[in-house]
């Protein structure tokens, strides 16, 4: 007689009161990786002279002014269904982004673009995350700049005890920020 071995019970957690299976994890995280790129990925694509997308910046003009990705198209959220067809041939695939995961200006700016006819993907960790990497950046009058990277995110060759090779956090040295307004 063959028994068929069962998973062993999850341990009572607060953070597995809800046991997915296996199936259920990959349903979900699935898409989640079709349609997010991370900005590491960006920019090595941009850095590889990739010509197969555009990037479209999702912000308002202040924010775009005040910094953004190289190459970037400022399309604000408000306006892509207005804009898109004149900013971006028809089908173009487009990466967007907008200041950082705790705003949904990203996966609305996605939305839209989405239904302007674009294949989309949203930049996981928006403009915010491109500037803790410590990857350059142009502001509205067309200079270039560039901050170390954060510590916190980008762990530097020394280890995190090596954070005084990375000079101030990127929000301290943008002084304040500005809100997206998507």
């Amino acid at each position: 007689m063959s028994e068929t071995l069962q998973p062993a019970p999850a341990p009572a957690s607060t953070v597995f009161s809800v046991v997915p299976t296996a199936a259920e994890s990959a349903a979900h995280f699935a898409p989640r990786v079709e349609f997010d790129v991370d900005v590491s990925d960006v920019h090595a694509a941009l850095d590889a002279g990739e010509t197969g997308f555009v990037v479209v910046d999702s912000r308002s003009r202040a924010a775009w002014d005040q910094g953004h990705v190289p190459g970037a198209i400022h399309l604000p959220t408000r306006e892509i269904a207005a804009r898109a067809a004149d900013e971006l041939p028809a089908g173009t695939p487009v990466v967007v982004y907008c200041w950082s995961p705790g705003c949904n200006g990203g996966i609305r700016a996605a939305l839209e673009l989405a239904l302007a006819g674009h294949p989309v993907k949203e930049v996981r960790g928006g403009f915010e995350y491109w500037v803790r990497e410590g990857f350059e950046y142009e502001t509205g009058d067309g200079q270039r700049h560039r901050f170390e990277p954060d510590p916190r995110v980008n762990v530097h060759p020394d280890g995190l005890t090596g954070a005084a090779c990375f000079g101030p956090a990127p929000e301290a040295a943008l002084g304040e920020p500005i809100a997206c307004a998507c």
